[in-house]
């Protein structure tokens, strides 16, 4: 029997997961994501270190192949992963460095730079890509300043994903959608920009070669092969970016189709037939990268969902934890069933989700969060209810956001994710956005589209349509009440309001000092 084998590097675990060829999950290895605080003098810095990184991935191999009865079967293996995080490596594979995590936020002052020399408008216009804090040219820029001799003994630049690609088969490369986490990548001509290489005083030569998501790099080495236990001459597939992996089994590769994922961030991504690059969709707070599907883009949003949740059941859940414990169960259970006691609307109660400030399509990082219509018959169901249906709301503004600005309308809604668990906030959400919601019977969509992109490299999928057609597990559909939505909908409009109305405040609060 043919399998492949998908490998995911979160920033939580590193995941190694073996499907066969109708994208049933067969085994899995997973090992913990350690980060590390180096510096003393800097206690806010933060790593990964490689060697953590290979040592783990390969042992999570090894724990995934005990379930194979011959590893020659594995048709070909694919790395997806988190984005930006990178190191210098020498030509012949040593790293000079270690990974600069996401977390760290020593790249500022490059960021506040770029913002100023460059500007977010023209960064938008080449690339698709807002400027965060942790892109990688920024901490190129960083390298360049606080560790010049080390970057000039580097051959290449290698982000987190392309470093595990290269200790499987010694190739240096990336795919389009990494390369689009750089600020760095034409997303026109697919190539890197000459245009930012020139303003930033990045060296090119660090950059490594960009290709399509699907290409076979090369093949499992020996040294690699002792490691990890994968058969020698294995196919080694080149993947990409988490997210964009995770459109794959989905099927949200095909315009129209909304891919909803909803964590502790909610990301609400969808393909394009072409890029969209106008300075004004980048003020929505959205990435247009290259998709790992071939000549697709996406687009995607974000903004902080079940974390205003957690925050609700860990400062307002006692009564619930209690029941849980003399009754069984989850609090969460308890919970759900107390915000469904509440009627839909809330008794007039308004939550506008921005604990963790506004990111799509409000950006404002000043913003916060805010219960509004409080009154003396409200009870914590109420409340309760309200965080839900605040965050429904917050992802229905993100997709009138992408109708309005890109011309995206969704004629299909998939949701993957801890989320999905829940079948309130899944009903709500369906009742919220006035479409139904398909919730596919998938454990992990993201190995699985990495392991769809090892099947397309090595020829045992055409291309995605026919990987869709072969994994595809449906599951329970969420439809809507149509008049719930017609409800929620004129609420909606009254929600919509509650950001610019309550700015000024906000904005005053945010220059005082907290607890003043």
């Amino acid at each position: 029997m043919d399998y492949l084998l998908g490998i995911d590097l979160g920033s939580t675990n590193l995941k190694a997961v073996v499907y066969d060829v109708n994208g049933r999950a067969v085994a899995s290895g997973s090992r913990p994501t350690l980060r590390f605080n180096p510096s003393a003098e800097h206690p806010d810095w933060a790593i990964w270190k490689p060697e953590q990184i290979w040592d783990s991935v390969a042992e999570s191999i090894r724990e995934a192949l005990s379930a194979v009865p011959q590893p020659a079967n594995i048709r070909g293996v694919t790395v997806t992963g988190m984005g930006m995080d990178g190191l210098p490596m020498t030509e012949d594979g040593n790293w000079l460095y270690p990974f600069i995590s996401w977390h760290c936020p020593r790249t500022l002052p490059q960021q506040r730079w770029w913002i100023e020399h460059i500007g977010a408008d023209r960064q938008f216009s080449l690339t698709g890509t807002p400027i965060w804090g942790f892109n990688t040219a920024l901490r190129l820029l960083w390298m360049k300043e606080h560790e010049p001799e080390i970057l000039a003994r580097a051959h290449k630049w290698v982000l987190i994903e392309d470093f595990v690609n290269y200790q499987l088969c010694g190739r240096f490369a990336t795919d389009y959608s990494m390369a689009s986490t750089t600020l760095l990548f034409d997303q026109r001509q697919r190539r890197w920009s000459e245009e930012l290489i020139a303003a930033s005083g990045v060296d090119g030569r660090l950059l490594c070669e960009a290709l399509p998501s699907g290409t076979i790099l090369g093949e499992v080495h020996g040294r690699a092969s002792a490691a990890t236990g994968l058969a020698k001459g294995t196919p080694v597939v080149l993947g990409g970016h988490d997210y964009c992996c995770g459109m794959l089994p989905t099927g949200a590769f095909v315009p129209g189709v909304v891919l909803d994922v909803t964590g502790t961030w909610e990301m609400v991504v969808t393909a394009l037939d072409a890029p969209i690059l106008d300075p004004a969709v980048g003020r929505l707070g959205v990435f247009v990268d290259s998709h790992v599907a071939r000549g697709k883009w996406t687009v995607m949003g974000g903004a902080v969902a079940a974390d205003m949740l957690e925050w609700f059941r860990r400062e307002f859940g006692s009564d619930e934890r209690r029941k849980a414990e003399e009754q069984g169960g989850s609090d969460w259970t308890h919970l759900m069933a107390a915000a469904a006691s509440s009627p839909p609307g809330s008794r007039g109660v308004l939550f506008l989700p921005h604990m963790s400030g506004a990111s799509c399509p409000v950006v404002d990082p000043t913003s916060m969060g805010a219960l509004v219509g409080l009154r003396n018959f409200v009870t914590k169901s109420d409340i309760q209810r309200a965080v839900i249906e605040g965050l429904d709301y917050q992802f229905l503004d993100i997709i009138e956001a992408y109708r309005r600005g890109l011309s995206v309308s969704p004629e299909r809604i998939v949701a993957i994710g801890g989320a999905t668990n829940n079948e309130f906030w899944m009903q709500n959400k369906a009742d919220v956005v006035g479409k139904p919601i398909e919730v596919p019977a998938l454990d992990e969509a993201v190995p699985l589209g990495a392991a769809i992109l090892a099947g397309i490299g090595s020829g045992v999928y055409r291309d995605e349509a026919e990987a869709f057609a072969t994994v595809r597990r449906p599951g329970r559909v969420y439809e809507p009440d149509p008049a719930l939505s017609s409800r929620y909908r004129e609420s909606y409009e009254t929600w919509s309001a509650l950001y610019t109305a309550i700015r000024p405040v906000h904005t005053q609060l945010h220059s005082q000092p907290a607890g003043h």
